[in-house]
């Protein structure tokens, strides 16, 4: 027996990339364009936001950065949440922040996110 139930799923992503975002390339563009807020905020910050990654080897989909200490991921993490921004604490093994934009995150919620970057490293230096 096919696996329906992810067959299905694949069927209401893609009709969902097709009708409600334009298809595959205007969904690329928009995975850039979120990507590009963040990394901009990471490169902003004169080395308090520090990428895990090369720029040239950056993800899309997963952003990855530390703060100056454990102790202030810990503090970002808590203040973001309080904020709505959830689900930021980074991988158990390698600790950090990692901020997950995939397809569905919208726009708007990667820039709050910039923008209480920006504020907490403002208030933090």
């Amino acid at each position: 027996t096919p696996p329906v139930f992810a067959i299905y799923v694949v069927m209401l992503v893609t009709r969902w990339l097709r009708d409600e975002v334009g298809g595959l390339e205007e969904q690329g563009r928009r995975n850039r364009a979120k990507a590009t807020v963040l990394y901009e905020a990471i490169d902003a910050s004169e080395g308090f936001y520090r990428g895990h990654a090369d720029p040239d080897s950056r993800s899309q989909m997963n952003v990855t950065f530390r703060l100056p200490s454990d102790g202030l991921d810990a503090r970002f993490v808590t203040e973001a949440a309080a904020r709505g921004l959830a689900e930021l604490r980074g991988h158990r093994s390698l600790g950090g922040i990692r901020a997950s934009i995939y397809n569905a995150m919208p726009i708007d919620d990667v820039e709050r996110l910039a923008t209480f970057m920006d504020d907490f490293a403002t208030r933090t230096l």
